[in-house]
């Protein structure tokens, strides 16, 4: 459980960078409550001037920016990949089975009686080997996949071997058993891998689609950090600034989706790059004039 737990947690820095805008919204709107409710935002407001706090305004501007930047860059895709190798072992560790009451047993092929056993490590091992007759004691075990196999890697222990063309026993240091199963899923690199440079270096159109998803969102998002401080800073609300902020984030909601349908036209090459920007720039204008005449006219 604490192992899907951790794995899960990898994945979240990629699900901050899509919902970046929604939650600098978010956040605005908490603060501006929080400050509202203890008055502390009109003494703020009586004070601040863009002049007088240029600097305050700049380091903040580029701290979310840089925060943006790093986590979709770098951190996402780092501990995206981390994430998918993880998750990958577990989907495939729950193909094999798992272990019950100190035994596992393996497609009818291995038996395993054990001590003790810690994520794939197994102590105080005894196996049987039904399809080639081999009965297996050693100190511990571990199951690795490697490719399209199985690998079962018993370590210090004998090996007794009884069947027809074969009687023996033999002591070892190291003894592998593989178990090919063509149900193993192997990893395959998708968006989330790469950051935006190296997107727009791949052959393949949906890689290189996203990378320019992804310019298109910085911009967004820079619109968004502008529109939040100034709704912060400025805005003078005469009704609940609840409303004010639901406006918003629906305008956001109905950007992003226009955007999600001109990335669907661009993978289906019924759009040229050229007018997926065109569309874009343009109602995100449109949307920043409404915003700022509803904030001088609300």
């Amino acid at each position: 459980m604490f192992t899907v737990i951790g794995t899960t947690m990898l994945v979240l820095p990629s699900f901050i960078s899509p919902l970046m805008p929604f939650l600098l919204i978010l956040a605005s709107f908490f603060l501006n409550y929080k400050f509202t409710q203890s008055n502390e935002i009109f003494i703020l407001k009586q004070y601040f001037s863009i002049k007088k706090n240029l600097y305050m305004f700049i380091l903040l501007f580029l701290s979310i920016l840089t925060f943006y930047f790093i986590n979709n860059e770098y951190l996402s895709v780092k501990l995206y990949e981390k994430y998918k190798v993880q998750e990958l072992e577990i989907r495939n560790n729950l193909k094999l089975g798992i272990p019950s009451k100190n035994e596992f047993h393996i497609e009818e092929q291995v038996s395993i009686f054990f001590q003790k056993q810690k994520n794939n490590n197994f102590h105080g091992v005894e196996a049987i080997i039904y399809n080639e007759g081999q009965f297996i004691r050693s100190d511990n075990a571990k199951i690795e996949i490697d490719k399209k196999d199985y690998n079962i890697i018993f370590n210090n222990g004998e090996r007794i071997i009884l069947n027809e063309n074969e009687k023996s026993k033999t002591i070892f240091n190291k003894f592998i058993y593989s178990i090919r199963d063509k149900d193993i899923e192997e990893l395959t690199f998708d968006k989330e891998h790469f950051n935006t440079l190296q997107l727009l270096k791949k052959n393949d159109q949906e890689f290189y689609y996203q990378a320019h998803n992804r310019i298109y969102q910085y911009f967004l998002t820079i619109v968004i950090v502008l529109l939040s401080f100034k709704i912060f800073f400025f805005y003078v609300s005469k009704k609940n600034i609840l409303g004010y902020y639901f406006f918003l984030f629906f305008l956001l909601l109905i950007l992003q989706l226009i955007n999600s349908y001109l990335l669907f036209q661009l993978n289906n090459n019924n759009l040229l790059i050229f007018y997926y920007y065109l569309i874009n720039f343009t109602i995100l204008s449109i949307f920043t004039s409404i915003i700022f005449y509803k904030n001088e006219n609300n």
